[in-house]
């Protein structure tokens, strides 16, 4: 009997050790995975890679996500839509919130069209408190003059400058709130747009102001049948146009400017401690006012792409669900409600993330108002994402 257990001992051994080697390596595959989810969560793609992988999967069940005409939408709704969340980015950054910002997109709409507008309807506009003097059966202030849509662009960025300037000034100056003067401006300049038009949109716009949204495409793609002779709309994907050039080169200088400027990190050191940062001797109130400003300045060229696009000005253009796409980008592509953090990579992923979700809802047929509490829901979700991304990122510099 001893001579068998002694044979059987060793096996006995053998079985422990690939039992405690099995548990190491299942252990070890965990604590991988752990870090590979963690790492994702934190990474700043992570928002581009869900939004891929959703599109992807739900052009499998609507076929008309996948079309180029659709996809040449999507990118038509996306830039004008980044443009203004720049902007916001700016001013999430340092603890603020411009709820301004669809005020000034109506504003600046209806002030180009003022200036450049040709061939007014007089049965439609003799009742506008400018009629006969701005505007006249000829049209706009400068109508077919070859200076017209420059001149329209320039009091388009001016007029969102200055609502940015108000903005700022009340909450620098008059220590009110960033919610409130802002919400102030708001409802007040929406207004002030609606007056200046008597709610009526203003057409006749010049094809030289109209060429900066889609209709100025400079780079399309053929997806049609090659030996067709008809090259249908449907079938071309605009890849590349105006409105791409031109928010392009506003987030470039605006990553400029977060990044590789004092201002920036001037704006961080406010987001995170305004007290700190005044102590430090960081001019608060300047700052706080230049990215109101520039906030604005992002509102109006949004405002001149959207009006470019839609051809018309329109003052009722920026409205409460612009909004909620407007900050709902921001804070799903990592911008916090608290200030101190905030990208323009991010938020470009936001905007992706947004435009897709809608376009998604959208071909499901799903309610406006179920569309709105959908995104809705998701802004909470990424609120609490940032949150959770938040805790782990102390507990990894705690570790």
């Amino acid at each position: 009997m001893s001579a068998i257990q002694t044979e059987h001992e060793p096996q006995t051994l053998n079985l422990k050790r690939i039992k405690a080697t099995d548990l190491a390596t299942s252990g070890s595959l965990s604590d991988r995975l752990v870090r590979w989810g963690k790492k994702l969560l934190l990474s700043d793609y992570f928002i581009l890679i869900v939004s891929i992988i959703a599109y992807v999967i739900a052009a499998q069940f609507f076929d008309r996500l996948a079309r180029p005409l659709n996809m040449t939408n999507q990118l038509s709704n996306m830039w004008p839509l980044f443009a203004v969340a720049i902007g916001q980015t700016f001013v999430l950054i340092i603890a603020g919130i411009d709820l301004a910002q669809g005020a000034t997109i109506a504003l600046a709409s209806v002030v180009g069209a003022m200036i450049m507008a040709e061939n007014l309807n007089p049965d439609m506009f003799d009742k506008l408190p400018f009629w006969g003097s701005i505007l006249t059966e000829n049209g706009g202030l400068l109508a077919g003059s070859p200076i017209a849509t420059p001149v329209a662009v320039i009091g388009m960025l001016v007029s969102g400058l200055l609502v940015g300037l108000i903005v700022g000034t009340l909450i620098t100056r008059f220590n009110i709130t960033p919610f409130i003067a802002s919400l102030v401006g708001f409802i007040f300049f929406s207004y002030f747009a609606l007056w200046l038009t008597q709610s009526r949109n203003i057409s006749g716009l010049p094809e030289s102001f109209v060429n900066l949204g889609d209709s100025g495409e400079l780079i399309s793609v053929y997806f049609g049948p090659k030996l067709d002779p008809e090259i249908r709309r449907r079938d071309i994907l605009a890849v590349v146009t105006a409105s791409t050039v031109i928010t392009l080169g506003l987030a470039f200088f605006a990553g400029y400017l977060l990044n590789r400027t004092i201002f920036g990190k001037h704006m961080i050191a406010i987001g995170t401690n305004p007290r700190a940062a005044e102590i430090s001797g960081v001019p608060t109130r300047r700052v706080i006012t230049l990215v109101y400003m520039f906030s604005g300045l992002c509102a109006a060229v949004g405002a001149i792409l959207y009006t470019a696009r839609l051809e018309i000005g329109q003052p009722t253009l920026g409205g409460l669900n612009l909004l909620l796409d407007i900050i709902g980008s921001c804070v799903i592509g990592g911008s916090s409600l608290f200030g101190g953090k905030g990208s323009i990579k991010g938020t470009f992923f936001g905007v992706v993330f947004f435009v897709l979700l809608g376009n998604i809802l959208d071909a499901a047929q799903m309610s406006p108002f179920v569309i709105d509490a959908v995104k809705g829901l998701f802004i909470l979700i990424a609120a609490l994402l940032d949150y959770t991304r938040t805790r782990l990122v102390r507990v990894e510099q705690s570790t």
